[in-house]
């Protein structure tokens, strides 16, 4: 099994043998066989993977989801890795929201292995997903009526987001729970069970304890293969779709501003309905939503509107937005009073150095200092709307100054987790004009300070900082010349 994992993890996954890797482990069979075979990679056959593992408590079963957290950590300390456990109260922050508890924890879990990328310089998050969790996908979107793409299951290899440079592999997606398990009691491996997997809530248990066995004993002793075939071929599909349509898109595009997407509505109407159907899913993600919530009724609503002769109509999409025809254009704008702006070029930032923003008057000066543990607390202190402190170690060259994204999230000092930039600018009670005109200093992960308001807490300033960014944003009127 190590040489197979192996093999999957050069060849398909495209992952070099010194990679940084999050490992996401729960304490289950799944997640420690994946932790064992790495480590096992490095301890066996020379590889210098550097692993950190990653645990979040979703609080969900009091005693049981502790000792999980600490048996992960007796893991780590076992076999000499850093690890990150965390908590999020699932229960509690699903309230508020539509969302079902699976679908806030999966949000929250792969927020916080995006936080933990982000602190220890991986671009890669490993989990334990297998071909059985795969076909339960298949089988599951199937019985809720998906559309082509769903089919493809789980993708081995994703950005964790959407335009995230952080991917998230399975490297186990081919093998089996049966050999899983088989391997990790040959090994002795120890491990925790989910005692929740028992119950037949949600759907996705049903699946699993009953519907599944039930085709395997009276339909099709292979059904789990012929699933996992399926949505091979489907990904196939998605791959092809994907590549075309992507190139298709940027020749497209006729304007764009931050709220706004313009396209040809001629050329989009001379494409098949398959591929107008991937344009307008690509036109909506641009703008950072997520597409769980567009569904094939949105989709179809859309193309069909392509179609039509008439031009004024319109389609509501999810998340606010409107797709509308006028005449030969195509539109995707979130409808408001405030002004529109058109997204200015991004202006690159001198480190160190001066760096003029003539259009919102104002100038970025940045310096590198070093500072010892006994500077720290000052600099805090110091720290005011337009001039902060940041860890240099833990900036990415090079900055940018650029308008805010729609969409676009953030993850604000002293707050509990990621934002939308949006929300934040609400919540913060600031004026729909500024919002417009808020600048956004970037380095190549994304934003480190939104100017005038927050910096991103993983750039912040610790006891064990020993150099800092200097970041100071003033009015060009108030900068005399030297």
């Amino acid at each position: 099994m190590l040489k197979a994992i192996a093999h999957e993890l050069m060849a398909q996954l495209s992952i070099a043998e010194d990679s940084r890797i999050v490992v996401g482990v729960s304490g289950g069979p799944d997640s420690l066989a994946l932790l064992h075979l790495l480590h096992s990679l490095n301890q066996r056959s020379g590889w210098h993977l550097k692993l950190h593992i990653a645990h979040l408590n979703h609080q969900l079963r009091a005693d049981e989801a502790e000792a999980d957290a600490a048996f992960v950590q007796g893991v780590a300390d076992d076999y000499s890795l850093p690890c990150t456990i965390d908590r999020r109260d699932i229960k509690a922050l699903s309230k508020p929201t539509s969302a079902g508890e699976e679908e806030v924890g999966r949000h929250e879990r792969y927020a916080f292995f995006e936080r933990v990328c982000l602190k220890s310089g991986a671009k890669i998050v490993a989990v334990g997903h297998h071909a059985d969790d795969n076909a339960e996908t298949i089988l599951h979107r199937i019985l809720r009526g998906t559309g082509l793409r769903g089919l493809a299951g789980i993708p081995a290899n994703r950005p964790l987001h959407y335009g995230s440079e952080i991917r998230l592999v399975r490297p186990l997606l081919r093998l089996t729970r049966k050999a899983i398990c088989e391997y990790l009691n040959d090994a002795g491996v120890a491990y925790r069970e989910d005692k929740s997997n028992d119950s037949n809530e949600p759907m996705r248990n049903r699946i699993r304890n009953l519907i599944l066995p039930q085709v395997e004993n009276n339909v099709n002793p292979q059904v789990r293969e012929a699933l996992t075939r399926l949505g091979e071929q489907a990904q196939w599909l998605e791959e092809y779709l994907s590549e075309t349509v992507q190139r298709t898109f940027e020749t497209l595009v006729i304007a764009r501003t931050d709220q706004e997407l313009i396209l040809n509505g001629e050329a989009v109407a001379r494409k098949s309905r398959i591929v107008q159907t991937e344009l307008v899913r690509l036109a909506y993600r641009s703008f950072g939503l997520g597409e769980q919530n567009l569904s094939f009724v949105n989709l179809v609503a859309a193309v069909d509107l392509i179609d039509d002769p008439g031009s004024g109509k319109q389609v509501q999409l999810p998340g606010g937005m409107v797709f509308e025809k006028r005449y030969k254009q195509l539109v995707f704008s979130f409808p408001s009073d405030e002004p529109r702006e058109a997204i200015s070029p991004e202006i690159a930032v001198h480190v160190p150095g001066k760096t003029m923003l003539p259009i919102r008057r104002l100038a970025i000066e940045c310096a590198i200092e070093d500072v010892v543990e006994a500077d720290i607390r000052h600099l805090r202190e110091k720290a005011g709307p337009l001039e902060e402190y940041v860890d240099f170690e833990a900036v990415r060259l090079p900055l940018v100054v650029r308008p805010r994204r729609s969409g676009e999230r953030f993850f604000p000092l002293g707050a509990p987790g990621s934002k939308k930039l949006s929300d934040f600018l609400t919540d913060a009670k600031v004026e729909p004009l500024a919002r417009q005109q808020v600048a956004v200093l970037c380095d190549h992960l994304g934003p480190i300070w939104i100017i005038g308001h927050r910096i991103d807490e993983r750039v912040k300033i610790t006891t064990l900082t020993r150099r800092v960014l200097h970041l100071q944003a003033r009015p060009i009127e108030s900068i005399q010349p030297k």
